[in-house]
């Protein structure tokens, strides 16, 4: 079975995976929530419009307010690949969320997880 590209993914499938990785952690939904208006500028009320219309990876970022440019401090490995060396901007946005997610399940406070 062939692979789907990252871009062509639905969020309305992954999401709920991101928020289960977080709350087998002790984190909370609303943590993981957070996280993704930071990366993305999308208000709480945004968000979950979005996760309704089962929008894929590329058109949830290509529909985004505002990417947070302060993203780029987002450094590490995904699935053993350096996020920062990603060309594609649709899987680098997605992996940068899942790196936030991974971050906030290891337990680290979630101001840090926002770079602040």
């Amino acid at each position: 079975m062939a692979c789907k590209p990252i871009a062509q993914m639905s969020i309305t499938q992954i999401y709920p995976l991101l928020v289960a990785k977080a709350e087998r952690k002790g984190r909370t939904r609303d943590e993981v929530d957070a996280v993704t208006c930071w990366l993305t500028g999308y208000s709480t009320e945004e968000l979950a419009s979005q996760l309704e219309r089962d929008l894929t990876y590329e058109t949830f970022f290509a529909e985004a307010p505002a990417l947070n440019p302060n993203r780029r401090l987002i450094t590490g490995k995904i699935c053993g690949v350096d996020v920062s060396a990603i060309e594609d901007p649709v899987e680098q946005n997605a992996r940068y969320l899942d790196k936030l997610v991974d971050e906030l399940a290891r337990g680290r406070a979630l101001e840090k997880v926002l770079r602040a």
